[in-house]
């Protein structure tokens, strides 16, 4: 109740933390989270290891454009102003604040900084580091989602020592945990040089970790800092229990596999049902030194997809898009290839209130139907759901087959047709798309779909290329198709406007690869922002998920609703709760501890 107060009564009422809707799971002064061991001994080391991709770092600075920063440094080094926990979701406790309070209007949340909260190098912080860190991170030198997540925050006013204000646009119910969510530095780093040059200075931060020792592009060790300013917080107590964060790297997945299999390292998450089914076995795993754990979660699915390039000619077309899609025969994959394991992502908000269900409600369709000129008229109908081959309509005829079916019609509508034993349009061009990945190994899953493009003439080619070329490819939007894993959120917000919006897709290094330029999107996005209410809320998201999902400018692929890890059970110990809205690695990483055989 009290973030409530915050947001209802005059600016003399503070709250311990906020909440977007409803009310904090846990009151002011509660002593620690339900989910952690509050007497979780301290020391050892948890020995993990990095993506292959992004681990390759090349720099400590994890908010420029260029380059790579290690895997989970901004979590280890950077304490924000608030933090959430695992067992709530839209919900900040205090942590470098000790309090904050909305105003009656929504228009600032201001922030009271602990005295006792101290940088790595002694400083305390400030409310003048708050202001450097939000004028960094909207500056021009940073990732764009920054300053697109950020566009709503007019200012920031530092109004004594530990007190500093956002000022917002508008009201905007999310803003306090997005300006409560970030990773706050110091003013010192890299100081007098412009900040793209702040490239291998140590991060000055808060956080409970500092770098030790490092070997470029091949692993790096993070130590716990004993004088920590926050290790006795109710929100710090049972976390960050191990005195050493190792991060090994290998660019192999093979070699990272047979590592695990060797000891090397202590934790792993599979993503690959393949690998899980087949190849995480061995004698350590006979001796149940290695265990396979499989936790079940209520994340978000997330909605990894096929990304289509909406910007290249020959996907403009949503009905060209549209048979793309109808050429993926998930069923059999997920029988043949994934063990069963996956389930079809539907949406871009699945398992979450946002996701959309049956037709459009009153309230969904007040907010569509002026903006029908620019919605796929499905989008008024049921709820999206992907094509499948394991019900067809007619049972005589093969699910797949009547798909292809579908999807020529579909392409013939667009003006492709079959000529000359090719499917061509009007200007006699080829129908034929790059499939543009990082692995060689991705061909495996793509080529099912490849061989069922044919069939309708469509010719998709499979690309590998490494990292660093996709990854500028990718900034650039110099791809036809492509494979991003987007995670999902409970409490969509103006991020969807870099992920969806106009000026997005015009702005290198966005994450809008779709190129989605849609006057709809854009409103309910606005919509969603400014939603007064939880009603309100929920009908505007669900709007959106409507019109992006009926609009295939991605196509949907699968989630797993258990996350998979291999640990090794004599050097770990995790806690009995396990937190439904957890990460793996990073749950491990921040609540479990290590065995007495290793301190």
């Amino acid at each position: 109740m009290a973030a409530l107060l915050a947001l209802a009564t005059p600016a003399a009422w503070a709250a311990h933390g906020y909440v977007l809707w409803g009310e904090l799971k846990y009151p002011a002064g509660f002593e620690h989270f339900d989910y952690v061991n509050a007497d979780a001994p301290k020391g050892g080391e948890i020995r993990l290891v990095g993506n292959s991709r992004a681990s390759a770092f090349d720099k400590f600075n994890p908010f420029t454009m260029k380059g790579s920063a290690p895997t989970y440094l901004t979590d280890l080094m950077f304490d924000t102003l608030l933090t959430g926990s695992l067992d709530e979701l839209g919900s900040g406790y205090g942590l470098l604040a000790e309090d904050v309070q909305v105003a009656a209007d929504g228009l600032s949340a201001t922030f009271t900084i602990r005295p006792q909260a101290r940088f790595h190098n002694g400083d305390p912080v400030r409310a003048e580091d708050v202001k450097y860190t939000f004028d960094t991170l909207v500056g021009p030198y940073v990732i764009p989602g920054y300053r697109t997540i950020l566009i709503d925050v007019e200012g920031v006013d530092v109004l004594a020592e530990r007190s500093v204000r956002f000022r917002f646009v508008q009201p905007n119910r999310e803003l306090p945990l997005v300006v409560g969510g970030l990773p706050i530095f110091s003013h010192k780093w890299g100081e007098g040089k412009p900040f793209d040059e702040v490239v291998t200075d140590v991060p000055i931060g808060s956080g409970p970790y500092r770098i030790d020792t490092v070997k470029f592009g091949k692993d790096i060790t993070f130590v716990r800092d004993p004088d920590y300013w926050a290790r006795d917080l109710n929100v710090k107590r049972g976390v960050n229990n191990f005195d050493r964060v190792q991060i090994k790297i290998y660019r192999d997945n093979t070699a990272r596999l047979e590592a695990l299999k060797a000891g090397e390292f202590d934790l792993m998450a599979f993503y690959s049902a393949g690998d899980w089914a087949r190849r995480v076995d061995g004698r350590k795993f006979r001796t149940g030194e290695l265990v396979k754990g499989e936790f079940p979660h209520k994340l978000p699915t997330g909605f990894q997809s096929y990304v289509l390039n909406t910007r290249r000619p020959f996907l403009q077309d949503r009905r060209v898009r549209e048979a793309l899609g109808l050429a993926i025969d998930f069923q059999w994959m997920n029988r043949q290839m994934f063990y069963n394991a996956y389930r079809r992502v539907r949406g871009i908000f699945g398992n979450t209130p946002c996701e959309s269900h049956g037709r459009p409600g009153p309230r969904e369709l007040a907010l569509m139907e002026p903006l029908r000129q620019w919605i796929p008229p499905e989008a008024f109908g049921p709820a999206f759901e992907p094509p499948r081959t394991d019900r067809p309509a007619d049972p005589a005829v093969g699910g797949l087959r009547e798909n292809l079916r579908k999807a020529r019609d579909l392409l013939e509508e667009a003006g492709w047709t079959v000529r000359d034993g090719a499917l061509k349009n009007a200007a006699g061009q080829p129908l034929v798309l790059e499939y543009l990945d990082s692995s060689e190994g991705g061909v495996r899953v793509v080529s099912a779909w490849m061989r069922n493009l044919d069939k309708l003439g469509i010719t998709l080619r499979y690309h590998a290329v490494d990292f660093a070329l996709y990854q500028q490819r990718l900034q650039t939007f110099d791809f036809d198709v492509t494979t991003i894993a987007f995670p999902g959120t409970p409490n969509p917000g103006q991020e969807y406007a870099d992920l969806f919006g106009s000026e997005a897709a015009d702005t290198d290094d966005s994450s809008n690869l779709a190129g989605v330029k849609n006057p709809a999107v854009d409103t309910l996005i606005a919509d969603m922002v400014s939603a007064k209410t939880e009603p309100e809320y929920r009908a505007a998201c669900r709007a959106l998920e409507r019109v992006i999902a009926w609009g295939y400018y991605m196509l949907p692929q699968w989630y797993n609703p258990v996350h998979r890890l291999a640990y090794n059970a004599w050097r770990l110990r995790k806690p009995q709760t396990v937190p439904p809205y957890f990460q793996g690695e990073s749950w491990a990483m921040e609540t479990w501890w290590a065995s007495a055989s290793q301190r």
